[in-house]
């Protein structure tokens, strides 16, 4: 076995999502893109595939052709572990438009600050400053 990369499929949104998560994480970048030719099932030159590191962490990112009946759900989150109140504050902030709240930023008595939110994509973001 090589590895183990998480999996994160959109309908659509993927070129956002990864754009998003790549500005707003500090250390993340994109690594490798991928995008539908002509014939194949997305509309051409839309992202097919990517692998971008989220802070150190690879993810690919795909966008699904098809419409399926699931998304994503809260019982698989991603952890960021922030260096400062600044950075755990501004990563809430961005990640948390359009999106909501699972648990708002707050001393929660096993971090200093704590946030939990699925952004506007419906991925589940656990920040924290411990």
């Amino acid at each position: 076995m090589k590895r183990v990369t998480p999996f994160l499929m959109f309908e659509g949104r993927a070129e956002e999502a990864m754009t998003l998560y790549c500005e707003t994480i500090p250390g993340s970048r994109v690594l490798e893109v991928a995008r539908y030719g002509s014939g194949e099932d997305g509309p051409r030159g839309t992202l097919k595939l990517a692998r971008i590191s989220v802070c150190g962490l690879e993810l690919m990112v795909f966008n699904s052709p098809v419409n399926h009946a699931f998304t994503f759900t809260p019982a698989a989150s991603l952890y960021v572990d922030c260096s400062t109140e600044a950075e755990l504050e501004g990563i809430v902030e961005v990640l948390s438009k359009e999106g909501n709240f699972l648990m708002p930023p707050a001393n929660y008595g096993f971090s200093q600050r704590f946030a939990w939110l699925n952004d506007r994509f419906g991925v589940s973001w656990q920040v924290n400053l411990p």
